[in-house]
């Protein structure tokens, strides 16, 4: 238990013979708890790569978050300030310094076109009387180069659609761990996963949907908010236990674990202020050895 508490982990699950922890960071951080963990035993391992996004300057105006928001009803754009299509414009011309950086430059919306993803993209509703709804599998595959390629082949190729994909080392040496979730019935993904067993280079596949299992995904969102602002998103955030992880003058860095309804919920509350940037994961999962199924949870209301 104290390890939980120096890494800063979270218990997901217990039985009398394992427990299940939730933990973030970098991968140093991750590499020094499962060397710590090794000398207890460890029986599964599922980890998603890495997410980041850009860091903002104190002091700096915020000429890129240029919409109307809660957190900017004062915001005007400085005249000494290229707009952000002209940059680009200058950038792919040949013109200006705008690709200085790298070839990824800020995007606007337009019309319709939202830069950022919408809060309920990928969501598959269990409710679907067609019997369509979300398969979470998992799958112990070789490290080896192109591996990752002939899976999600494999699923493409039969025409399947890939909802969320997390790839990472698994607890053996020489394994990788891969959480996909993949949208059908419960009949044409039992076929799909007899297909996969032919593969060579997969050791294990297990479809986890209808048992009792922990997922979680990793989100960072920036959100646009002056001082004015600020203390209301963070009492957002603490709703939803919610870590700021960076603050500037015009914006705040949220860092969240969930499911994906909990992610929808934080994202669909800050659209009031501004959404700059969102970063996700895919959803990684691992069945509760306690046996406790949470999906049965949501459906039920406390007595008045």
């Amino acid at each position: 238990m104290w390890l939980v508490d120096i890494f800063r982990a979270k218990i997901v699950d217990t039985s009398e013979q394992s427990l299940t922890i939730e933990v973030t960071g970098d991968p140093g951080k991750m590499v020094a708890l499962t060397t710590n963990l090794e000398k207890f035993g460890i029986k599964e391992i599922a980890r998603t790569g890495k997410i980041a996004l850009r860091r903002e300057k104190m002091g700096e105006t915020a000429p890129f978050w240029r919409f109307s928001a809660a957190s900017y009803p004062h915001l005007v754009k400085e005249s000494s300030h290229e707009t952000v299509a002209e940059k680009t414009k200058l950038a792919l011309t040949g013109n200006g310094n705008a690709s200085s950086g790298g070839d990824v430059y800020p995007v606007e919306p337009y019309n319709d076109f939202k830069p950022v993803l919408d809060a309920h993209w990928g969501m598959v509703y269990d409710e679907d009387s067609s019997g369509l709804r979300s398969h979470t599998l998992s799958l112990l595959v070789a490290n080896v180069p192109g591996v990752l390629n002939l899976i999600t082949g494999a699923i493409s190729r039969r025409g399947y659609n890939i909802q969320s994909l997390a790839v990472g080392p698994a607890e053996k040496e020489g394994l990788s761990r891969i959480t996909t979730v993949i949208p059908g019935t419960d009949e044409n993904i039992d076929k799909l996963v007899r297909q996969l067993q032919k593969l060579i280079d997969l050791q294990e596949i297990q479809n986890i949907t209808h048992m009792p299992f922990a997922e979680r995904e990793l989100m960072l969102i920036k959100v646009a908010a002056d001082t004015s602002a600020r203390r209301d998103v963070l009492d957002i955030a603490q709703v939803f236990r919610a870590k700021a992880i960076d603050v500037s003058d015009h914006t705040i860095t949220l860092e969240v674990t969930g499911d994906l309804r909990k992610m929808s919920a934080l994202q669909t509350q800050l659209e009031a202020y501004g959404i700059c940037e969102v970063a996700r994961t895919g959803r990684v999962a691992l069945v509760r050895e306690s046996g406790v199924d949470s999906t049965y949870l949501r459906g039920y209301s406390l007595p008045l």
